[in-house]
C-alpha cells in the first residue's frame, strides 16, 4: 500500500488575520471554511491548505465537540512548497517584490528546476518551485 497523494498540508500561524489575508490577497488562494481564532482552510488545486493558530489546537477539542479531532500543533517556522513552472516561478517572484516581500533565496537545483523561498507573516517558510527538481 501506498499513498495516492497529500490531500492537505497544515502550517501553524502566531497571528491567524495576517496569515488570512497574506494567503487570500498575496498568493490568491480561496477561503473555504475557517473558525476564528482556531484556523482558516484555503483549497490549492486539488489539496487543501490548513493554517492553525497553534496555540488552538494544542488543547485538542472540548469534550462534546462533533469532531474530535486530537490535539496537534508546532512551535517555530515550517515550510511548505507550491508547484510553479519555470515562467509562473519568474511571475512570482515579481508579484512577490512588487509587494515588498523579500526574496529570501533564488536558485538552479543541481538536478534541475528552480526555486524561489520567501516568508509569510509568521515567519514560515515558503517555496514557489518547478516540479522537475523531484523528477516530476
Amino acid at each position: 500500500m501506498q499513498p495516492s497523494a497529500i490531500l492537505e498540508s497544515a502550517l501553524y500561524v502566531t497571528d491567524l488575520d495576517a496569515a488570512a489575508a497574506f494567503y487570500t490577497e498575496v498568493l490568491g488562494l480561496e477561503p473555504i471554511t475557517s473558525v476564528e481564532g482556531r484556523h482558516v482552510f484555503f483549497r490549492c488545486g486539488a489539496g487543501v491548505l490548513l493554517l492553525f493558530n497553534a496555540e488552538a489546537t494544542r488543547n485538542g477539542p472540548p469534550p462534546d465537540a462533533r469532531l474530535p479531532v486530537p490535539p496537534h500543533g508546532a512551535t517555530g517556522p515550517g515550510h511548505l512548497c507550491f508547484a510553479a513552472t519555470a515562467d509562473e516561478v519568474e511571475t512570482w517572484k515579481s508579484h512577490l517584490l512588487d509587494r515588498g516581500i523579500a526574496i529570501e533565496a533564488d536558485f538552479e537545483w543541481p538536478n534541475g528546476g528552480r526555486s524561489i523561498y520567501f516568508r509569510d507573516p509568521s515567519g514560515n517558510s515558503i517555496e514557489f518551485a518547478e516540479p522537475r527538481l523531484w523528477g516530476l
